[in-house]
């Protein structure tokens, strides 16, 4: 009894039965079905993320299939009609029920005991069970010597595989399986299960923490109990203390959704100032840099479900102040915007590893959402992946006779731009002081060997032929050696160099030849005139083999 007041509750609490089995009830039926009928396949595959029960499952179906008293572990089994095989297959040291660790024993030699001691007869139980744990771990030549005892193992033998990366599993193993795949566990389920057992275990926790324990378990059973036991610990100390949803949420490093939705507000307001006090609040108050952005793509995707849908129906985790919050800030915004907070959200997760001090980068990415949301809707351009797209979409448009030739195509809405450019800032926000003007094509030119933009200055020089040039528009034509990623990376350097954004067009006239051929024929002609000059004839006449090869000024 002592021993059983010391386990931890994700032991403790571990289904005995498959009824117990929380957010599995089709697949438990199943099997059970399966068992019931004598209808077992060789081998059982489970599937799903950590904490849903896969190694649970599995020693279900072991004591399933070798209980004595019952045909399955249905609703009227009992822990007080546990029969010997049972017991041991719940303590784990059944001799015919053997666990394997994959990730552990993961090469040729440790699945060729295990084959060998497949030829052998069940000591005392009805069949003899092998489950193997994270089975993905496996090598490739244990994996191919696992297949053929996997599709006709011994009659009193049965697999039972279990793995949270099925992908990494061979295609041949899977067609060997009955697969069963475990899904999430829903956080109302999950909250149901966890108030049960703090009632059990007397423990002094509110409902508010309770559903912010379920919602952080993030749809694992065993995640969830084992945040509970750590705050029951916690109360523990204090044993007429209530733990709530602010000891849980410093626990946890997690911030008050209300204030994530005020400062929210404060950027869809453009108040810097507000925000990022707000925001030093939070971080003073032991925030998770990695929690806060996740619960923000949760608050981005509510406010995007309050404009298209309505009002937000309430729901258990959701309280009538958080939904009269997103109501009131969910004015004037759009689609459009929030998509584009979605997407440097998502940056800003990926780019945290990179980082060393979270704060900094929280406090960049609130700046970057105010410039972002100040912007009117025409300086937004559409943001789409990068790729081959840019080149396809040239060439597709030049290909089209449908397109008046003497007209240009105007880029400048669908030049490609990464996720990492969002929305930069107006031009009245840049500091102009060090931009260069660009009044001629050469000078573009010069601007990228001065910048050693070499690839740039290549594909202007010898891939572009320019039809036309003004200032902040240039129409160009091209060949088909151009570098896929030009039409951006010009409109990216224009941009830097002279503080503006420039009309990128295409023109259809192919009469314009690129600079370097223009170079040369100006320099062929140049040669052709000085020639038939005096200088050059009288020279001729002294050396007869001469030959003109350059003309230089002298400033060259």
């Amino acid at each position: 009894m002592e021993n059983n007041k010391s386990k931890i509750l994700a032991l403790k609490y571990r289904p005995k039965v498959f009824n117990d089995l929380i957010g599995q009830e089709i697949i438990a039926e199943t099997i059970s079905n399966a068992i019931k009928l004598e209808k077992t396949p060789n081998a059982y595959l489970l599937t799903g993320i950590r904490g849903v029960g896969k190694t649970t499952t599995a020693r279900l179906i072991a004591k399933s299939l070798n209980c004595t008293k019952f045909t399955d572990l249905g609703s009227e089994y009992k822990q007080t009609d546990l029969c010997d095989h049972c017991k041991q297959i719940e303590n784990s040291n059944h001799i015919d029920v053997l666990e394997m660790d994959a990730a552990s024993k993961t090469g040729i030699d440790d699945v060729r005991e295990l084959i060998e001691n497949a030829k052998y007869n069940p000591t005392n139980a009805k069949f003899k069970i092998f489950i193997i744990d994270e089975v993905h771990m496996l090598s490739k030549q244990a994996f191919n010597g696992l297949l053929k005892t996997l599709e006709e193992p011994p009659e009193k033998l049965k697999f039972i595989l279990a793995t949270t990366e099925v992908r990494k599993i061979p295609v041949t193993i899977l067609s060997r399986c009955q697969r069963f795949d475990l899904r999430r566990v829903s956080i109302e389920k999950i909250f149901n299960h966890i108030k049960k057992i703090s009632e059990i275990e007397k423990g002094k926790i509110s409902d508010s923490a309770l559903k912010l324990l379920a919602r952080a378990s993030e749809g694992s059973v065993r995640d969830a109990v084992s945040l509970l036991d750590r705050s029951l610990i916690f109360q523990s100390l204090d044993k007429d203390k209530i733990i709530d949803d602010v000891e849980v949420r410093k626990m946890l490093g997690l911030a008050d959704k209300s204030k994530v939705i005020n400062l929210m507000g404060f950027v869809f307001e453009g108040d810097e100032k507000k925000a990022l006090q707000l925001l030093k609040d939070l971080t003073d108050s032991g925030l998770d840099a990695k929690n806060f952005l996740n619960d923000f793509l949760e608050l981005l995707y509510l406010f995007g479900r309050r404009i298209n849908l309505g009002n937000i129906d309430k729901d258990m985790f959701l309280s009538e102040g958080e939904i009269e919050l997103i109501e009131k800030n969910s004015n004037n915004l759009n689609m459009q915007d929030l998509g584009l907070f979605w997407q440097l959200t998502l940056k800003t997760i990926e780019n945290l590893k990179f980082v060393s001090s979270e704060d900094i980068a929280l406090e960049m990415f609130l700046m970057q959402l105010m410039h972002i949301k100040s912007l009117d809707e025409h300086d937004v351009e559409k943001i789409v992946e990068q790729g081959e797209a840019v080149t396809a979409k040239i060439t597709k448009k030049i290909e089209d006779s449908n397109v008046d030739k003497d007209k240009p195509i105007n880029f400048s809405k669908n030049q490609m731009r990464s996720t990492e450019q969002i929305k930069k800032l107006d031009n009245k926000e840049l500091d102009i002081k060090n931009k260069f003007q660009v009044t001629s094509f050469s000078d573009l030119i010069n601007l990228s060997e001065k910048h050693k933009e070499m690839e740039l200055k290549y594909d202007l020089e010898r891939n572009v032929k320019l039809v036309n040039f003004e200032n902040g528009k240039i129409d160009i034509n091209f060949n088909e050696n151009l570098n896929k990623n030009f039409i951006k990376k010009l409109s990216q350097c224009l941009f830097m160099w002279t503080g503006k954004r420039w009309i990128i067009s295409l023109s259809k006239e192919s009469n314009s030849k690129t600079f370097h051929e223009e170079k040369i024929n100006k320099k062929e002609k140049q040669i052709d005139e000085e020639k038939n000059s005096e200088i050059f004839k009288e020279m001729s006449k002294i050396f007869t083999d001469i030959d003109l090869l350059d003309v230089r000024k002298e400033d060259e």
